[in-house]
């Protein structure tokens, strides 16, 4: 290559060129750029418009309008439908939500973690328990509901022999008020167990042997050494695992109208299941007043997302 092809191919050649011309030049590639990135993601502003913001404008605007006898909005009745949650009834609801989240919440991280501990061990049958324990997973909530249905029944239920022979009286498990919601807690938790520990069981397995071996060799090992290195090491897992929990706790619905139908008298009336009740069930098509529970029901999402992602995630160590 010639002196001169080298001077003008050099960066300082480039340089020299006049800024109006380099300016005009990258223009229409900043357009074409621009135009391809919007293009790209219309699908998702698409998906976002369609099934996110409006619902949550369609429920504003259900919030604050009266409707006739087939649910058919009508006059505008301003904050009437969140004055009638200003209720003890209602105050009952989100307590027994609260109750509900919590109980589901905690024992279904913790027991999930405390199984995969030892099935992540090298043992014979470890491959045959994990799948038996997962299997939750794979069950719908209607059948999983049939399937407790079944095993509480009074007349045919195996848990209520197996009481038997130890002499212990069955309850009414799902009819008697002091059960009814520990019934379908257990059934929740039965449920979002198999997922959990399929996450947790994941992030076990990918604990580096090596950071094991040098904490066992500085002493640390047993209880120490699971909660001081393995438990940080596995945290965006655990993390993960409370999120998606609260979230399936929050929504839970289907259980609750299977097996209690949010009774007795309302003893396992969640906030999701009233919101199903005053809007669908029995053909009440109060879309008014279940919209205005549906945007409480937003706000406490939004407020617990805050400390989840505010507070617990700043302990959770990404590697």
């Amino acid at each position: 290559m010639t002196a001169p092809t080298l001077l003008a191919a050099s960066p300082a050649a480039r340089t020299d060129r006049p800024p109006g011309r380099t300016r005009r030049a990258a223009a229409p590639a900043r357009a074409r750029e621009t135009a391809l990135g919007l293009l790209f993601a219309l699908p998702g502003l698409a998906g976002l418009g369609i099934f996110v913001i409006f619902p949550l404008f369609q429920a504003v605007y259900l919030a604050t309008r009266g409707n006739d006898i087939l649910g058919n909005p009508t006059r505008s009745v301003g904050l009437a439908h969140f004055q009638e949650l200003l209720t003890p009834e209602f105050g009952q609801v989100l307590w027994q939500t609260l109750v509900f989240t919590v109980l589901v919440v905690v024992p279904g991280v913790l027991l999930p973690l405390a199984l995969a501990a030892p099935m992540t061990q090298r043992l014979p049958g470890m491959r045959v328990f994990r799948t038996a324990f997962a299997l939750p997973f794979a069950y719908s909530v209607s059948a999983a509901s049939v399937v407790w249905l079944i095993m509480l029944n009074p007349g045919i239920s195996p848990v209520n022999w197996a009481l038997g022979l130890l002499g212990v009286p069955a309850p009414n498990w799902t009819t008697e008020p002091g059960w009814a919601m520990a019934t379908v807690v257990g059934v929740t938790v039965w449920m979002v167990s198999g997922f959990n520990l399929l996450v947790l069981a994941a992030g076990l397995a990918g604990v580096d042997e090596e950071v094991l071996e040098a904490a066992r060799m500085d002493g640390a090992t047993g209880p120490r050494q699971f909660v001081s290195i393995v438990l940080p090491m596995i945290s965006p897992s655990l993390f993960f695992a409370v999120v998606t929990t609260t979230l399936a706790a929050l929504q839970a619905l289907g259980q609750v109208q299977i097996m209690t139908d949010g009774g007795p008298n309302g003893h396992t009336r969640t906030l999701v299941y009233s919101i199903f009740d005053n809007a669908f069930h029995n053909n009440n098509s109060n879309f008014g007043l279940a919209s205005a529970q549906g945007l409480v029901l937003l706000v406490i999402g939004v407020l617990i997302a805050v400390v989840q992602f505010g507070v617990l995630e700043r302990r959770v160590h990404y590697r």
